[in-house]
């Protein structure tokens, strides 16, 4: 595993966004589940992008490079009728929506992951696809899955506390069985408790840009499918993914604390959860500039401490918990109940990696609570193989006196594989690079 490290230093300059692999994700998905030829533009590379194109791929898609940025998905012929096992890497998203499409047929599917995904929780699996008429078992809730379908849309009540993403895959299944079903069919998803709210409309987005058909109606408590104005699904389709607001947001906060940063390619009406990191940082006091594709953050002496609620975008908190941590004050994130599953416990994992540097953590009941206005000292820290971790030590690390070395620093390569290279075209001291 990779080794990094990072001098303190000022980053200045221009960059063009990272690709958003919750959408680039979703896109390959709805390609994959509605059998359309799909040219994608401005694609991504991450090991979670190329885990959905594996999984794509595995289920009879062709992918296609054409130059660059763009390639093209055929999956015309797309069928789960031939595998009988997919492995979906280390993708939680991915695992978690290509299952219901895996749902759609009669052909016996074992669903396989590595690393992180083996012990990230599918009970929600357990309780509904026999539900829906899926034939499916698991080891007690966890990877490998066995599922059978096909899936019969039905009137279900689920629980979306712990992600939003199992609602994504669910509502993929019911737009493809739903606007198939040879009579008149209508079924309800019931939500309680549902979390990210901002990326359930991301998939809705997605469906709508794909020409799926979308519930009817949905108030995040009720999705209502029924196909008396069946979709048309267009043979092909021409999208281009936008720029991530969740690598973005590192880069963003680099600005707040360390300089002026300039992103272009971040659409400021995204649907995006993530965005709402431009929130906090307003309330930083940070220079803050959003035009239609560009978004400039500029920092400022004495910043001031935030309150933010990250429930609905968890994945904020490393890059948060690091602007707050040059907050001339205490700073409260809401929403640590969201952190138990990810790559690591990541409340307990930023207390642990950015408490070595000198960042004061407090959790507390569903609150994280970081004391501001320290000096930070270089440190060695861990990723603990979870790349917002290693992400925020390397932005900490650049007002840190001394070096802060980062080891297991290529876990960024499930999310952002350019982060270094980024970071340093800023002005960031790394090496080796």
């Amino acid at each position: 595993m990779q080794t990094v490290s990072v001098q303190a230093g000022r980053v200045a300059g221009s960059l063009q966004a990272p690709t958003s692999k919750s959408f680039m994700q979703r896109v390959v998905a709805a390609a994959v589940a509605n059998k359309q030829y799909v040219t994608i533009r401005n694609f991504g590379t991450s090991n979670d992008d190329v885990a959905a194109m594996n999984i794509a791929t595995q289920l009879g898609a062709i992918i296609t490079p054409i130059n660059d940025t763009t390639i093209s998905i055929n999956a015309s012929n797309a069928t789960v009728h031939q595998p009988t096992q997919i492995h979906c890497g280390e993708s939680g998203l991915g695992i978690r929506m290509f299952t219901p499409i895996m749902c759609l047929y009669q052909h016996p599917v074992e669903i396989h992951g590595t690393g992180s995904l083996v012990g990230r929780p599918m009970h929600f699996f357990d309780e509904v696809l026999p539900q829906v008429g899926v034939s499916y078992s698991s080891q007690n809730g966890y990877v490998p899955l066995q599922v059978k379908g096909p899936l019969m849309p039905a009137n279900i009540t689920i629980d979306g506390s712990l992600s939003s993403q199992f609602l994504t895959g669910l509502l993929y299944g019911y737009s493809v069985a739903i606007n198939s079903a040879a009579q008149p069919t209508e079924a309800v998803i019931t939500v309680q408790n549902l979390a990210s709210k901002p990326y359930i409309d991301l998939t809705l987005a997605v469906m709508q840009q794909m020409g799926m058909l979308v519930p009817t109606h949905h108030n995040y408590e009720q999705f209502v499918f029924n196909n008396a104005k069946p979709a048309v699904l267009p043979s092909k389709v021409d999208i281009t993914v936008e720029g991530d607001w969740s690598g973005a947001a590192f880069l963003l906060v680099a600005g707040a604390i360390a300089g002026e940063v300039c992103l272009q390619g971040l659409q400021a009406f995204s649907t995006q959860a993530d965005k709402a990191v431009l929130q906090a940082i307003m309330q930083t006091g940070a220079t803050l500039s959003i035009e239609e594709n560009t978004t400039t953050v500029k920092t400022v002496s004495n910043l001031q401490p935030f309150h933010f609620n990250a429930t609905h975008c968890p994945d904020l908190f490393p890059p948060l918990a690091v602007l707050a941590a040059f907050c001339q004050g205490k700073s409260v994130i809401e929403g640590v109940g969201r952190l138990a599953h990810k790559e690591s416990n990541r409340g307990l994992t930023l207390q642990r990696q950015l408490g070595a540097m000198g960042v004061s953590i407090t959790l507390q009941d569903d609150l994280m609570i970081i004391d501001g206005g320290r000096a930070l000292t270089g440190a060695t820290v861990s990723s603990e193989h979870d790349h917002r971790i290693a992400m925020a030590c390397a932005v900490a690390a650049l007002k840190a006196s001394g070096t802060t070395t980062i080891t297991d620093a290529d876990a960024i390569n499930k999310s952002y594989p350019n982060f270094y290279q980024h970071i340093k075209a800023l002005g960031a001291v790394i090496s080796p690079l």
